[in-house]
């Protein structure tokens, strides 16, 4: 249907509209009322990533906490949390950290990253891009003026970048993530972002409801838009939403080790031999016996697609 309404000409529109007056049996469902509601509701779902009506103004969304580990003994893994100030000064210090303990790869978790301050935004891709190099512009056309992001800073870090994006990657970071593929050639991982790397604006409505309207867009260097389609990983992984939050909210107290790796499996040994057991059938009888009745452990197949990247890349440059 959308591509049928899409191949309609001007006139077609006009001439359709014009014959629903006329001669639809239901006079009362075609009034000017009712062709405006029609017209917003329309573009409300065409334009869902740019329009959105909200019964009233809504309360700033919660913040995501800064975390990271590393993994190996080499590989760093951060992950931003909301785009802030305050986890900005967290990156910083971790990057340092990671600098002295000699961290040849980071991961970058952009998959609880949000931000609509693309100053702020600029700060992190400044961590990890070279100097003097354009990371990004917000075009706002009613403002006819574009403004440009730089990166005024030598990075923190140089050396193998991954990134982990979602449909939860908004706003900034998406910018982040495209600016890091294009200066670092960053491997991008897990599944397409939400396309939403815009500045909004809550416009009133008579009646008190809000119409979020899209007013400005980031662009990258080569004149790519991220809105509305967002970024498209090079490596897709998927993974739901609940499960990742889960992961991400029992990595404050377990880590993120647990969801990437297996436990060790027994193995036949030489005490069992003596006992004459053997560990590894036993294992399996446990593992048949409860199959459906135990719940499998929470996995991040994203995270665990980077790491395991990273450990091929090792094997392959040694050889």
């Amino acid at each position: 249907m959308e591509e049928l309404i899409n191949s309609l000409s001007a006139a077609d529109l006009q001439a359709a509209i014009t014959l629903l007056k006329n001669n639809f049996t239901n006079q009362g469902a075609i009034t000017e009322m009712e062709l405006n509601r029609a017209t917003v509701e329309g573009l409300l779902i065409r334009q869902a990533h740019g329009l959105t009506l909200l019964s009233s103004r809504e309360n700033a969304s919660p913040e995501t906490p800064f975390y990271s580990e590393i993994f190996d003994g080499h590989v760093g893994y951060v992950r931003f949390g909301t785009l802030t100030s305050a986890n900005l000064k967290a990156t910083d210090k971790k990057m340092e950290e990671f600098a002295s303990k000699k961290i040849d790869a980071v991961i970058v978790d952009l998959r609880a990253s949000g931000a609509s301050d693309f100053a702020i935004t600029a700060e992190f891709a400044k961590r990890f891009c070279p100097k003097g190099k354009l990371l990004f512009t917000v075009r706002k056309p009613a403002a006819r003026q574009d403004r440009a992001f730089s990166s005024d800073r030598d990075p923190a870090f140089q050396g193998l970048l991954l990134v982990l994006v979602d449909g939860e990657t908004a706003g900034g970071a998406e910018a982040v993530a495209g600016a890091l593929r294009l200066y670092d050639k960053a491997l991008i991982i897990g599944q397409p972002s939400a396309g939403r790397a815009v500045e909004y604006s809550d416009l009133s409505l008579p009646s008190g409801k809000v119409l979020r309207v899209a007013v400005a867009e980031a662009v990258l260097p080569a004149g790519q838009s991220l809105f509305p389609d967002g970024i498209k990983p090079d490596l897709p992984v998927a993974m739901s939403v609940s499960e990742k939050r889960q992961i991400f909210q029992l990595s404050a107290e377990k880590g993120m080790a647990p969801f990437v790796y297996e436990t060790e499996r027994p193995h036949l040994n030489e005490a069992a031999l003596l006992a004459g057991t053997n560990p590894e059938v036993d294992a399996a009888e446990s593992q048949r016996r409860n199959r459906g009745r135990e719940k499998q452990p929470a996995r991040d197949p994203v995270l665990q697609r980077a790491l395991d990247l990273v450990t091929s890349l090792e094997i392959y440059q040694k050889r």
